[in-house]
């Protein structure tokens, strides 16, 4: 495998540790070493590692069979969590990744609106697909550049680019070009790159400018989607989007993504509509009976937000003048090695890495495993438990000080 990996976010240097099992805030490698998980597979599994009910909803499916190709009860049964959680969301349809997601969100909003053009912030990660492997730092007015050999040029001088928390050069480039922009397609939280918090009023401002001019918003909820709280960032900040993706948390730890919006936009997509989109695994039973039951879940354990909020801001306080700055939402934290917290990518990119890989592999020898990556969110979970977290706190304090 190139690399020793599936992803490249996985890689470590010199190589990457295996694992063999997850259960509850740890998981277990095949040398046999037991570590605090602060990744969280990347954001879904907010219920911890092997959470019972999810189990054994899944096993449940199992008994039944995995794969149909037809339509199951439970795609009906998510799509009404779903459509009752986000105000934003009248139809939906499930995918398998958050790729495949956001790639069918952009193709819908420029099928329903006629327009080929859309906007992304710098340093925005919306999945793997070529429109959005766009490299971060041009311009606002600048056509974008490919971020990956094999992405041809033709297809990302559609893509434009804003630095994040700055309607001005929103406003400047909508005015110059909108009449063009198909869609906005913005984390609310920035999750890749953090997180990164959005200043007050900065997504409500966004909501403006983008009705003003006719341009669709989509907002990538992939990662804040039920994990910065039920109805995800679009709830939590009081802004409609006209289109919403979702991931991670949504399928309970198994493969399952969905894009949804209001009735008008979302019959566009086949067979309602004109813009195509299917795949053989959508919609997958194992997948939604997780999700299911993992939603189910949250529901009945809504007080895990205000835990984990509290724990976060434990972690935090240990942080306290270690040189860096500390950044939390929720469940979401980071310790960036820059002395203010980033606003947007290109602050984001003065980190001092060399700096976090010392940090991250003092943590690694106490037992912790954060993503290895400067850019990339850490996570709690419910699993968690508060000797976890004083642990994690005494942790962060001594190996910053070192």
């Amino acid at each position: 495998m190139p690399g020793g990996v599936s992803s490249p976010v996985r890689a470590i240097q010199p190589y990457p540790f295996y694992t063999v099992r997850g259960s509850g805030s740890r998981i277990y490698t095949a040398d046999g070493i037991e570590l605090i998980d602060c990744c969280g597979a990347y954001g879904p599994l907010i219920l911890g590692h092997a959470c019972k009910p999810v189990g054994d909803a899944i096993a449940a499916a199992l008994d039944d069979g995995w794969l149909y190709g037809t339509p199951t009860p439970a795609e009906i049964d998510l799509a009404q969590i779903l459509i009752a959680d986000h105000p934003s969301i009248e139809m939906v349809r499930f995918v398998t990744t958050g790729s495949e997601a956001t790639m069918a969100a952009i193709r819908l909003a420029r099928g329903y609106t006629g327009k080929s053009d859309i906007i992304k912030t710098e340093g925005g990660f919306h999945g793997a697909h070529d429109g959005v492997l766009v490299q971060a730092g041009s311009g606002c007015t600048t056509l974008g550049q490919p971020d990956s050999a094999g992405v041809l040029s033709d297809i990302v001088r559609h893509t434009r680019q804003v630095p994040y928390n700055d309607t001005e050069s929103l406003v400047s480039l909508v005015e110059k070009s909108g009449e063009e922009v198909a869609a906005m397609i913005l984390e609310p939280v920035m999750g890749n790159i953090g997180p990164v918090l959005p200043k007050p009023g900065y997504l409500q401002e966004v909501r403006k400018i983008t009705a003003e001019h006719d341009i669709l918003l989509i907002f990538d909820e992939v990662i804040t989607g039920y994990r910065v709280g039920i109805g995800g960032a679009q709830k939590l900040f009081g802004v409609i989007p006209d289109i919403t993706t979702l991931g991670k948390i949504i399928g309970g730890g198994l493969p399952l993504s969905a894009f949804g919006g209001n009735r008008k936009i979302m019959e566009h997509i086949a067979p309602a509509g004109p813009v195509y989109q299917a795949g053989t695994f959508s919609g997958n039973p194992l997948s939604l009976a997780a999700g299911v039951a993992a939603l189910r879940e949250i529901h009945a354990r809504k007080e895990m937000y205000t835990l984990l909020d509290k724990a976060t801001t434990v972690i935090g306080e240990s942080c306290q003048g270690k040189g860096g700055s500390f950044v939390k939402l929720g469940s979401m934290f980071k310790f960036f090695f820059r002395t203010l917290a980033p606003e947007n990518y290109a602050q984001a990119k003065e980190s001092d890495t060399t700096q976090f890989r010392a940090f991250w592999e003092k943590m690694l020898k106490k037992g912790i495993f954060l993503p290895p990556s400067q850019f990339e969110t850490n996570f709690l979970s419910a699993a968690h438990s508060d000797s976890d977290v004083e642990y994690l706190s005494s942790a962060y304090a001594s190996c910053l000080s070192a």
